[in-house]
Order: C-alpha cells, then structure tokens, then sequence
C-alpha cells in the first residue's frame, strides 16, 4: 500500500489536471481535485511492458495481436461472470468516441436518447453534436439513496426513445446498480424496444456490491445491449486511449465495424496495446491494493467532513473513485458555490451543474490520489468553510 503514498510530481507534463487547470477554472494556484484521472503511477508489469516497446524503437503501423482480445475476455470473465467470446469485441480509441460512432450507427438525427442524470457531462454533448434528441429520466433521490425513476423512464420510452445511455457504475453519483434495478430497467426496454448502450468503463473500480454487467442481467431477454468498457480508468491508462465494445449481436457489430472503416477508426496503437495486455495479465493484485486505498481515501473525506463541516453531506460510492457531496444546505447558488470554491478554497472541483441541472449544489471530487493530496484539498475545504461561519 506505500506506493499509493507516494506524491508524483504530475507539473509540467502536461497533464489536464495539474497544467491546465486555469484554462477551465481561471486560475492555476487551485489544489485540482476534478479529472477522473488516478495520481498513481500504473502498475509495475504495464510499465516493463511500456519500456520493453519503447526501447525496441520502431514505431511503425501496428495489428492488435489475438492475445489481447484473450485476456480481455478471460478479465471480464474471472471479474464479472460474463462470458464473452473474442470475435464479440470491436476496439476504438476511448469510450466516449466509440458510443459517439454508436449513436450515428444506430440511429438518426432527431431520434431521442435517454440519459440518466446528473450524468456524466460529454453524454449531453454526445447527443448535442449528433442532432439527436435528449430524453431526461433524472435519478431519483430517496432516503436510501439515488436510484432510477422507473415511471419516467417508461413515460421517456413511451415517446420514443431509441437508446438507452445507460452509466454502470453511475458517474457522478457512484451507484453500482443492482440486479433487481437492472432487471426492472432490462423490463421496460424489452417492452419498448429500447436499445442501451452500457457505458460501463468504472466496472472494475468497485468499492462496495458488485458490478453486474447489463448484457448479463438482460440474458434471456428480447433486448439489446451494446457495452463499451476499457482498461484506462481501471489502472490509469487514459492517455493510451484504448477502450472497446461488447456486442450481443452480429449483425450491429458488422454493422458498427463498417462505420468505423468508413472513418478511418481501426488504426492500433502499440503502446496501449501491451499495456492493456499487461494490465489485465498481471495488474490484478495492483488493483486490488488501489482498490484497498481508495475505500481508506472514501472513509477519510466522509469522517473529517461529518465531523468538521456538518453542513455537507458526503455521498458514498459504492463504485469509481469520485465521491458526490451534497453542499445544498450552504445556500449558494451554483455561481456563488464556483466562486467561494474557487477564491476562497483554492480548489479545482467538479462543479456539480455541469452533470445536469440536478447536480446543481453538489460538488464531485477525485480520490484516487495520496492521501497527502486528499487532506491539502480537505483543509482548503474547511478554511473556507470556516471563514464562511464568521
């Protein structure tokens, strides 16, 4: 667990979440909390994989080898019980420009897309940019907690919906559904006729429960999943920029692979194949342990803010790395919140509006860092919470 203490200068590399902080928040001297990215270094076998590329020194045009596909499909086989066959899955360049591919495959413009929030923000945009129509079904907030508005979401579907945008684990909130809540959602778009696209990249970042696949809780059914997952959030490989799709059907992946020919989306990077390779061949036990530290990170942020902040209210996930807390009972507006957060608690944080008008008075923060960074960005919060109170 030491190598998760360890502070990694990320300055002048240029990274989104340390160089480039005041090109979004207008400032670079805020503490950056936002990115869901890890300040961890990947695992060790990723990293000899990584240099044993590097030194070879030749980087010419490159074929993914059958082994990754191989260890893909034994990884979600041995993690979620799904079983997946090699030839089911289509690689892209990152989970947000493969269901972007999706969305103008499978339907066309004006055809209305469901989405679930405050959800994470580029779905608003994904659909924005394709013309498509934005069919709301916000997640309902209970004593127990968020979960789906089962009502609406039949009243979404009933005016047409073609696609479910479904967020398993849910970003922002980190719900891992259950399998009762997917089979009520599988329910609803069987009868509709309702396509979902799974955005499933948090699956094995699971901190309480356990991640169902949606194509395995909706096996039996009349309905089609399409499920997009990745390697990049799991052990910090974004930047590599690989991800793929599970396909339940052949005739949508011949399909999805025809529209990606057409747009010259096929070319393989060699860097991010071997380090997905290596990942899912040995990176287990290193999850494991980042896993273990980001749960101590989550116990940390809710215990000193109940304690220190009782105003707040710290949402906890039961998967990802990013922790939703609720700062309504301050009474700010969503400008007044930006500005206390920015020129009082020198903090680059997720505003919360940017998921969805919902998400308005909630902050979301990433803790997937030493927990030394943790407690710099935790004792800005409360300075300025403080000097708020006098």
């Amino acid at each position: 667990m030491m190598q998760f203490d360890k502070v990694h200068d990320r300055k002048n590399t240029n990274s989104m979440k340390w160089d480039h902080t005041a090109e979004r928040y207008g400032s670079s001297d805020l503490w950056p909390m936002w990115v869901a990215d890890m300040d961890f270094q990947a695992p060790q076998p990723v990293l000899n994989a990584l240099k044993e590329v590097a030194e070879h020194g030749i980087f010419g045009y490159h074929r993914r080898p059958e082994s990754i596909r191989e260890v893909t499909t034994s990884w979600i086989k041995k993690r979620f019980g799904w079983n997946v066959n090699n030839n089911q899955i289509v690689y892209t360049p990152g989970v947000v420009p493969a269901i972007s591919h999706l969305i103008k495959t499978f339907t066309e413009k004006g055809d209305g897309i469901i989405i679930q929030p405050p959800v994470y923000y580029p779905f608003y945009a994904l659909i924005e940019y394709t013309e498509r129509k934005l069919l709301r079904n916000p997640l309902k907030e209970t004593t127990d907690g968020f979960t789906v508005d089962l009502e609406d979401l039949e009243q979404k579907m009933k005016e047409g919906a073609k696609i479910l945008l479904l967020c398993s684990p849910h970003n922002p909130i980190g719900r891992v559904w259950t399998k009762e809540e997917l089979d009520r959602i599988a329910d609803l778009c069987e009868t509709y006729g309702v396509l979902v696209i799974s955005d499933e990249i948090h699956a094995d970042l699971i901190l309480k429960g356990k991640h169902i696949p949606f194509a395995s809780a909706a096996a039996g059914r009349n309905i089609e999943t399409i499920t997009c997952m990745a390697p990049s959030k799991t052990f910090n490989l974004a930047a590599l920029q690989l991800s793929y799709v599970v396909f339940e059907n052949e005739d949508s992946q011949k399909a999805y692979e025809e529209h990606l020919k057409r747009n010259f989306v096929e070319i393989d990077n060699p860097f991010a194949t071997v380090a997905a390779e290596a990942a899912y061949r040995d990176g287990e036990e290193w999850l494991e342990e980042m896993l273990e530290y980001v749960r101590g990170n989550v116990s940390y942020v809710k215990s000193f803010i109940d304690k220190n902040m009782p105003e707040m209210e710290v949402i906890e996930p039961e998967g990802t790395y990013l922790i939703w807390i609720d700062m309504r009972r301050l009474k700010m507006s969503a400008s007044e919140q930006q500005d206390w957060l920015r020129q009082e608690g020198k903090l680059a944080l997720s505003d919360g509006h940017i998921f969805g008008r919902e998400g308005a008075g909630f902050v979301r923060i990433n803790v997937a860092c030493p927990r030394a960074n943790v407690e710099e960005g935790l004792n800005r919060l409360q300075k300025a919470y403080l000097n708020m109170q006098e």
